[in-house]
Protein backbone atom coordinates (compact mmCIF):
# COMPACT_ATOMS: atom_id res chain seq x y z
CA UNK A 1 0.00 0.00 0.00
CA UNK A 2 1.28 3.26 -0.96
CA UNK A 3 2.42 6.17 1.15
CA UNK A 4 1.55 9.71 0.59
CA UNK A 5 3.33 12.50 1.31
CA UNK A 6 4.86 15.75 0.78
CA UNK A 7 6.50 18.55 2.96
CA UNK A 8 3.22 20.00 3.83
CA UNK A 9 1.57 16.81 4.81
CA UNK A 10 4.74 15.50 6.99
CA UNK A 11 4.57 18.21 9.63
CA UNK A 12 1.23 16.63 10.90
CA UNK A 13 1.21 13.22 9.97
CA UNK A 14 2.53 10.10 12.49
CA UNK A 15 5.43 8.19 11.68
CA UNK A 16 4.20 5.14 9.85
CA UNK A 17 3.97 1.54 11.48
CA UNK A 18 5.80 -0.15 8.06
CA UNK A 19 9.76 0.18 8.78
CA UNK A 20 10.08 0.74 4.83
CA UNK A 21 7.49 4.08 5.45
CA UNK A 22 9.16 5.07 8.56
CA UNK A 23 12.83 5.31 7.33
CA UNK A 24 11.53 7.93 5.11
CA UNK A 25 9.35 9.72 7.31
CA UNK A 26 13.19 9.94 9.67
CA UNK A 27 15.00 11.48 6.92
CA UNK A 28 12.40 13.91 6.00
CA UNK A 29 11.80 14.95 9.69
CA UNK A 30 15.81 15.14 9.87
CA UNK A 31 15.55 17.15 6.72
CA UNK A 32 12.58 19.45 8.51
CA UNK A 33 14.82 20.16 11.71
CA UNK A 34 17.75 21.11 9.64
CA UNK A 35 20.30 18.54 9.87
CA UNK A 36 23.58 19.68 7.88
CA UNK A 37 24.98 16.14 7.55
CA UNK A 38 23.88 13.06 6.56
CA UNK A 39 25.97 9.68 6.03
CA UNK A 40 24.77 7.89 2.97
CA UNK A 41 26.46 4.35 0.99
CA UNK A 42 27.88 3.87 -1.91
CA UNK A 43 26.36 1.14 -4.24
CA UNK A 44 29.46 -1.07 -4.17
CA UNK A 45 29.04 -1.35 -8.05
CA UNK A 46 33.13 -0.43 -8.47
CA UNK A 47 34.50 -1.38 -5.70
CA UNK A 48 33.99 -2.09 -1.94
CA UNK A 49 30.65 -0.32 -0.30
CA UNK A 50 31.46 2.69 2.03
CA UNK A 51 29.99 5.50 3.92
CA UNK A 52 30.36 8.88 2.79
CA UNK A 53 29.32 12.06 4.50
CA UNK A 54 27.35 14.53 2.15
CA UNK A 55 26.70 18.08 3.11
CA UNK A 56 23.06 19.20 2.96
CA UNK A 57 23.60 22.59 0.64
CA UNK A 58 25.12 18.80 -2.00
CA UNK A 59 21.75 17.89 -1.82
CA UNK A 60 19.67 21.08 -2.23
CA UNK A 61 22.50 21.85 -4.96
CA UNK A 62 21.56 18.35 -6.97
CA UNK A 63 17.47 18.74 -6.35
CA UNK A 64 17.36 22.56 -7.83
CA UNK A 65 20.13 21.24 -10.69
CA UNK A 66 17.43 17.99 -11.96
CA UNK A 67 14.15 20.41 -11.13
CA UNK A 68 15.67 23.23 -13.41
CA UNK A 69 16.81 20.63 -16.17
CA UNK A 70 13.87 18.18 -16.29
CA UNK A 71 11.22 21.34 -15.44
CA UNK A 72 9.53 19.57 -12.38
CA UNK A 73 7.99 22.54 -10.57
CA UNK A 74 6.28 22.86 -7.33
CA UNK A 75 3.29 20.14 -7.31
CA UNK A 76 4.89 17.78 -9.12
CA UNK A 77 3.59 14.26 -8.84
CA UNK A 78 6.04 12.11 -8.18
CA UNK A 79 6.71 8.21 -8.03
CA UNK A 80 9.15 7.18 -5.43
CA UNK A 81 10.33 3.97 -6.19
CA UNK A 82 14.11 3.70 -5.40
CA UNK A 83 15.61 2.18 -2.37
CA UNK A 84 15.52 5.69 -0.10
CA UNK A 85 18.37 4.15 1.94
CA UNK A 86 20.65 4.60 -1.20
CA UNK A 87 21.45 7.68 -3.31
CA UNK A 88 19.30 7.63 -6.04
CA UNK A 89 15.85 6.96 -3.76
CA UNK A 90 17.01 9.08 -1.18
CA UNK A 91 17.27 12.23 -3.80
CA UNK A 92 13.96 11.81 -4.51
CA UNK A 93 12.88 12.59 -1.21
CA UNK A 94 15.15 15.75 -0.90
CA UNK A 95 13.91 16.93 -4.51
CA UNK A 96 10.25 16.67 -2.79
CA UNK A 97 10.80 18.66 -0.18
CA UNK A 98 13.35 20.94 -1.75
CA UNK A 99 10.72 21.56 -4.96
CA UNK A 100 7.39 20.85 -2.85
CA UNK A 101 6.58 17.84 -4.39
CA UNK A 102 3.63 15.67 -4.02
CA UNK A 103 5.28 11.78 -3.24
CA UNK A 104 3.46 8.89 -3.57
CA UNK A 105 6.16 6.07 -1.80
CA UNK A 106 6.15 2.34 -2.65
CA UNK A 107 8.90 0.09 -1.06
CA UNK A 108 11.18 -1.06 -4.61
CA UNK A 109 10.10 -4.09 -6.02
CA UNK A 110 10.89 -4.99 -9.71
CA UNK A 111 7.34 -4.17 -10.84
CA UNK A 112 6.47 -0.54 -9.13
CA UNK A 113 3.44 0.09 -11.13
CA UNK A 114 2.09 -3.59 -10.26
CA UNK A 115 1.31 -0.83 -7.08
CA UNK A 116 -1.39 1.05 -8.65
CA UNK A 117 -4.81 0.55 -10.84
CA UNK A 118 -4.97 1.74 -14.49
CA UNK A 119 -5.85 4.95 -13.67
CA UNK A 120 -2.76 5.75 -11.35
CA UNK A 121 -0.69 8.97 -13.09
CA UNK A 122 1.87 10.61 -12.07
CA UNK A 123 4.75 13.62 -13.70
CA UNK A 124 7.60 11.92 -12.86
CA UNK A 125 9.55 8.91 -11.48
CA UNK A 126 13.08 7.87 -11.02
CA UNK A 127 13.77 4.12 -12.02
CA UNK A 128 16.75 1.65 -12.58
CA UNK A 129 16.53 -0.25 -16.01
CA UNK A 130 15.52 -3.65 -14.40
CA UNK A 131 12.00 -1.72 -13.56
CA UNK A 132 11.37 -0.43 -16.72
CA UNK A 133 11.93 -3.44 -18.45
CA UNK A 134 9.38 -5.36 -15.92
CA UNK A 135 7.05 -2.60 -16.84
CA UNK A 136 7.19 -3.17 -20.55
CA UNK A 137 7.11 -6.66 -20.58
CA UNK A 138 3.91 -7.17 -18.40
CA UNK A 139 0.57 -7.12 -20.27
CA UNK A 140 -1.16 -5.70 -16.90
CA UNK A 141 1.29 -2.58 -16.59
CA UNK A 142 3.05 -2.15 -20.05
CA UNK A 143 0.12 0.53 -21.18
CA UNK A 144 0.24 2.40 -17.86
CA UNK A 145 3.91 3.28 -19.09
CA UNK A 146 2.79 6.77 -21.03
CA UNK A 147 1.31 7.58 -17.00
CA UNK A 148 4.34 8.03 -15.37
CA UNK A 149 5.11 11.20 -16.99
CA UNK A 150 8.88 11.36 -17.08
CA UNK A 151 11.30 9.03 -16.40
CA UNK A 152 14.89 9.25 -15.17
CA UNK A 153 17.22 6.20 -15.90
CA UNK A 154 19.91 5.12 -14.03
CA UNK A 155 21.92 2.85 -11.55
CA UNK A 156 22.69 0.69 -14.67
CA UNK A 157 23.32 0.75 -18.19
CA UNK A 158 20.66 0.67 -20.94
CA UNK A 159 20.56 -2.77 -23.25
CA UNK A 160 19.43 -3.11 -26.41
CA UNK A 161 16.28 -4.28 -26.36
CA UNK A 162 15.39 -1.95 -23.80
CA UNK A 163 16.21 0.88 -25.84
CA UNK A 164 14.27 0.17 -29.09
CA UNK A 165 11.17 -0.34 -26.38
CA UNK A 166 12.23 3.13 -24.97
CA UNK A 167 12.39 4.75 -28.61
CA UNK A 168 8.70 3.92 -29.61
CA UNK A 169 7.28 5.40 -26.04
CA UNK A 170 6.04 8.96 -26.37
CA UNK A 171 7.09 10.21 -22.93
CA UNK A 172 10.32 11.34 -22.41
CA UNK A 173 12.70 9.38 -21.32
CA UNK A 174 16.49 9.83 -19.65
CA UNK A 175 19.45 8.33 -18.59
CA UNK A 176 21.38 9.51 -16.00
CA UNK A 177 25.09 10.39 -15.36
CA UNK A 178 26.70 10.53 -11.57
CA UNK A 179 27.20 8.65 -8.68
CA UNK A 180 26.48 8.83 -4.62
CA UNK A 181 30.12 11.16 -4.66
CA UNK A 182 28.46 13.77 -6.88
CA UNK A 183 24.88 13.15 -5.07
CA UNK A 184 23.19 11.40 -7.83
CA UNK A 185 23.12 13.40 -11.52
CA UNK A 186 25.68 15.89 -13.12
CA UNK A 187 24.99 14.77 -16.70
CA UNK A 188 21.82 13.40 -18.85
CA UNK A 189 20.82 12.57 -21.98
CA UNK A 190 17.64 12.21 -23.48
CA UNK A 191 16.85 8.40 -25.11
CA UNK A 192 14.13 9.10 -27.36
CA UNK A 193 12.09 11.73 -29.44
CA UNK A 194 13.85 14.07 -31.42
CA UNK A 195 15.98 15.15 -29.21
CA UNK A 196 17.44 11.91 -28.57
CA UNK A 197 21.21 11.86 -28.11
CA UNK A 198 24.34 9.78 -27.88
CA UNK A 199 26.03 12.07 -25.74
CA UNK A 200 25.32 13.29 -22.54
CA UNK A 201 24.48 16.81 -21.49
CA UNK A 202 25.90 18.46 -18.46
CA UNK A 203 24.01 20.10 -16.04
CA UNK A 204 24.42 23.68 -14.57
CA UNK A 205 27.66 24.63 -12.60
CA UNK A 206 28.87 21.58 -12.98
CA UNK A 207 32.77 21.97 -14.03
CA UNK A 208 34.46 19.35 -15.52
CA UNK A 209 37.82 18.09 -17.41
CA UNK A 210 40.13 14.92 -17.73
CA UNK A 211 42.73 13.69 -16.48
CA UNK A 212 45.86 12.02 -18.03
CA UNK A 213 43.97 8.81 -18.84
CA UNK A 214 40.86 10.62 -20.51
CA UNK A 215 38.92 9.68 -17.10
CA UNK A 216 36.20 12.36 -16.46
CA UNK A 217 36.88 14.87 -13.10
CA UNK A 218 33.50 16.44 -11.70
CA UNK A 219 33.22 19.36 -9.20
CA UNK A 220 30.44 22.01 -8.14
CA UNK A 221 27.96 22.35 -5.77
CA UNK A 222 27.15 18.86 -5.82
CA UNK A 223 30.66 17.83 -4.61
CA UNK A 224 31.24 21.01 -1.82
CA UNK A 225 33.77 22.40 -4.21
CA UNK A 226 35.58 19.50 -3.70
CA UNK A 227 37.04 17.28 -7.26
CA UNK A 228 35.50 14.07 -7.72
CA UNK A 229 38.18 11.62 -10.67
CA UNK A 230 36.22 8.94 -11.74
CA UNK A 231 37.77 6.27 -13.39
CA UNK A 232 35.21 7.16 -17.04
CA UNK A 233 36.75 7.24 -20.08
CA UNK A 234 34.88 10.31 -21.60
CA UNK A 235 35.38 12.05 -25.01
CA UNK A 236 34.30 15.66 -24.56
CA UNK A 237 33.02 18.10 -26.62
CA UNK A 238 31.11 21.84 -25.20
CA UNK A 239 29.11 20.98 -22.68
CA UNK A 240 28.78 17.25 -23.68
CA UNK A 241 30.66 13.99 -23.62
CA UNK A 242 30.49 10.74 -24.83
CA UNK A 243 30.90 7.84 -22.41
CA UNK A 244 33.40 5.51 -23.44
CA UNK A 245 33.78 3.20 -21.04
CA UNK A 246 35.51 2.47 -17.21
CA UNK A 247 39.26 2.35 -16.98
CA UNK A 248 39.08 -0.55 -14.81
CA UNK A 249 37.24 -2.40 -17.88
CA UNK A 250 40.21 -1.84 -19.98
CA UNK A 251 42.50 -5.26 -20.34
CA UNK A 252 45.95 -6.03 -22.02
CA UNK A 253 45.48 -8.86 -24.09
CA UNK A 254 48.80 -9.85 -25.80
CA UNK A 255 49.79 -5.83 -25.74
CA UNK A 256 46.22 -4.89 -27.09
CA UNK A 257 44.08 -2.30 -25.08
CA UNK A 258 40.50 -3.71 -25.29
CA UNK A 259 37.12 -1.71 -23.46
CA UNK A 260 35.57 -4.11 -22.03
CA UNK A 261 32.20 -1.66 -21.40
CA UNK A 262 32.67 -1.97 -25.68
CA UNK A 263 33.09 -5.08 -26.25
CA UNK A 264 29.44 -5.67 -24.02
CA UNK A 265 27.58 -3.00 -26.45
CA UNK A 266 28.28 -5.08 -29.82
CA UNK A 267 27.72 -8.49 -28.06
CA UNK A 268 24.37 -6.84 -26.54
CA UNK A 269 23.36 -6.30 -30.64
CA UNK A 270 24.18 -9.57 -31.19
CA UNK A 271 22.19 -11.05 -28.40
CA UNK A 272 19.55 -8.79 -29.91
CA UNK A 273 19.29 -9.72 -33.33
CA UNK A 274 19.21 -13.51 -32.19
CA UNK A 275 16.73 -12.58 -29.80
CA UNK A 276 18.47 -13.39 -26.72
CA UNK A 277 17.43 -11.92 -23.26
CA UNK A 278 20.00 -13.72 -20.99
CA UNK A 279 22.11 -11.65 -18.87
CA UNK A 280 25.61 -11.44 -20.01
CA UNK A 281 28.98 -9.58 -19.41
CA UNK A 282 32.73 -9.56 -20.77
CA UNK A 283 35.83 -9.95 -18.99
CA UNK A 284 39.33 -11.32 -18.57
CA UNK A 285 40.75 -14.87 -17.14
CA UNK A 286 44.46 -15.50 -16.85
CA UNK A 287 46.29 -16.82 -19.82
CA UNK A 288 50.18 -17.76 -20.15
CA UNK A 289 50.25 -16.47 -23.86
CA UNK A 290 48.13 -13.86 -23.93
CA UNK A 291 48.22 -11.86 -20.37
CA UNK A 292 44.77 -11.79 -20.14
CA UNK A 293 42.24 -13.68 -22.17
CA UNK A 294 38.71 -12.39 -23.27
CA UNK A 295 35.72 -14.08 -22.54
CA UNK A 296 32.60 -13.98 -22.47
CA UNK A 297 30.33 -14.96 -19.36
CA UNK A 298 26.28 -15.46 -19.77
CA UNK A 299 24.14 -15.98 -17.54
CA UNK A 300 21.82 -19.59 -17.92
CA UNK A 301 23.00 -23.04 -19.86
CA UNK A 302 25.02 -23.73 -22.37
CA UNK A 303 22.88 -26.13 -24.75
CA UNK A 304 20.14 -23.41 -24.75
CA UNK A 305 21.82 -21.08 -26.82
CA UNK A 306 23.53 -21.34 -30.21
CA UNK A 307 27.25 -20.16 -29.06
CA UNK A 308 29.33 -20.60 -31.90
CA UNK A 309 26.94 -18.43 -34.04
CA UNK A 310 27.24 -15.84 -31.44
CA UNK A 311 30.51 -16.00 -31.66
CA UNK A 312 30.90 -16.01 -35.98
CA UNK A 313 28.49 -12.88 -35.53
CA UNK A 314 30.40 -11.31 -32.94
CA UNK A 315 33.84 -11.63 -35.48
CA UNK A 316 31.74 -9.85 -38.23
CA UNK A 317 31.20 -6.62 -35.82
CA UNK A 318 35.04 -6.70 -33.98
CA UNK A 319 38.36 -7.33 -34.87
CA UNK A 320 40.16 -10.87 -33.95
CA UNK A 321 41.36 -9.47 -30.53
CA UNK A 322 38.16 -8.04 -29.50
CA UNK A 323 36.27 -11.46 -30.16
CA UNK A 324 36.08 -13.49 -26.91
CA UNK A 325 38.49 -16.09 -26.63
CA UNK A 326 36.07 -18.76 -24.87
CA UNK A 327 32.28 -18.38 -23.67
CA UNK A 328 31.35 -19.75 -19.63
CA UNK A 329 27.99 -20.06 -18.46
CA UNK A 330 26.95 -19.59 -15.26
CA UNK A 331 23.45 -20.29 -13.52
CA UNK A 332 23.00 -17.09 -11.50
CA UNK A 333 25.11 -13.90 -11.71
CA UNK A 334 26.49 -12.38 -8.10
CA UNK A 335 24.84 -9.39 -7.04
CA UNK A 336 25.81 -6.74 -4.75
CA UNK A 337 23.61 -4.68 -2.08
CA UNK A 338 21.72 -2.87 -4.86
CA UNK A 339 21.44 -5.44 -7.10
CA UNK A 340 23.88 -4.55 -10.00
CA UNK A 341 25.85 -7.66 -11.49
CA UNK A 342 28.91 -8.36 -9.22
CA UNK A 343 31.36 -9.54 -12.32
CA UNK A 344 34.31 -9.67 -10.50
CA UNK A 345 32.85 -12.02 -7.76
CA UNK A 346 31.00 -14.10 -10.17
CA UNK A 347 34.15 -14.99 -12.52
CA UNK A 348 36.26 -15.44 -9.11
CA UNK A 349 33.69 -18.10 -8.28
CA UNK A 350 33.22 -19.52 -12.13
CA UNK A 351 37.25 -20.10 -11.78
CA UNK A 352 37.15 -21.91 -8.12
CA UNK A 353 34.57 -23.89 -9.45
CA UNK A 354 36.31 -25.32 -12.06
CA UNK A 355 39.90 -25.37 -10.12
CA UNK A 356 38.22 -26.90 -7.53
Amino acid sequence: MPWNTSITAIRTQDRPADPYFGKAYDFMQSWLNGQQTFTLQTSGSTGTPKPIEIDRNQLIASAQMTGKALDLGRGTRALVCLNVHYIAGLMMLVRGMELDWEMTIIEPSANPLLEFDSHAEFDFTALVPLQLTAILENPQTEKQIERLGKILLGGAPVNVTLQREIEALTIPIYQSYGMTETVSHIALRRLNGAKSSEDYHFLPNIDFGTDERGCLHISGPVTNGGVVQTNDLVEISGNTFKWIGRADNVINSGGVKIVLDKIDERVGEVFYEFKIHNAFFNWSVPDEKLGQKLVLVIEGTENALPVDQIILKIRKRLSAYETPKHVYFVQHFSKTTTDKVDKRHTVQQLLASQNG
